[in-house]
């Protein structure tokens, strides 16, 4: 909804001043940064909502940025939209992998990415449909109310997407998910993103998963499953 709190980090004064225009005019209030360092310092002292990083920064890129604001517990769980001119798709797996829960490729239509922050916005806020508010599947628990999630005593550290790909996997435990299914529930989104983005995701949680991760099954061919019978 308008007046959540945006930080917007690009290095180059036209993109800048167009995506302050665009999200300004949607309500959002902006704040910006336009090198890595001011980009760390403005997210731990103003605690945006989401922030729009571009990756070719000066100095500090967004990669080591994007690591920064993870590491911290301040940070850590603020959603980010990658802004990038590289279109290689180990580019944005990389910034995947370091956490980055959306990307847009430049040049970008300014439609487009407002549609994107808000769907970000959204998906971070909103309220789950289920009428539980704790799920409880083998050693992982999820706790709705405050959005943590354990493995045994163990609290995980999770990105906003990965909390919800984490709530939806085990809300449908049993059932398999194709990923273009995983795309519309998590990433709210029916666009072309490449699938490949959902096997880096279910890579990651199944990382901080730990031991837990062979919980979620991958269905070959078809996408992914978390186990029913450890209910």
């Amino acid at each position: 909804m308008p007046g959540e709190r945006i930080l917007v980090v690009d290095d180059e004064p036209d993109i800048l001043s167009l995506l302050v225009y665009q999200l300004s005019r949607e309500g959002y209030r902006i704040s910006t940064a336009v090198d890595g360092p001011g980009a760390v310092s403005t997210a731990l002292a103003d605690r945006p909502d989401l922030i729009v990083l571009d990756l070719m920064l000066p100095g500090v890129d967004g990669y080591e940025v994007l690591r920064t604001l993870r590491e911290d517990e301040r940070t850590s769980e603020i959603p980010v939209l990658l802004l990038t001119a590289r279109q290689e798709e180990e580019d944005r797996i990389h910034g995947f992998e370091r956490g980055a829960d959306d990307y847009v490729t430049k040049p970008f239509s300014p439609k487009e990415l407002v549609l994107r922050v808000r769907a970000l916005l959204r998906r971070t806020q909103a309220e789950p449909l289920d009428a539980h508010r704790r799920l409880n599947l083998g050693d992982v628990t999820v706790d709705r109310d405050a959005h943590r999630a354990f493995v045994g005593e163990r609290e995980m550290e999770l990105t906003p997407l990965e909390f919800r790909l984490l709530e939806v996997l085990m809300e449908r435990r049993g059932r398999v998910q194709s990923r273009r299914q995983l795309l519309q529930a998590v990433w709210d989104t029916n666009a072309a993103i490449e699938t490949r983005t959902v096997d880096m995701h279910v890579a990651r949680l199944r990382s901080k998963l730990e031991s837990a991760g062979d919980l979620i099954e991958t269905v070959r061919g078809v996408g992914y499953r978390f186990r029913a019978e450890d209910v």
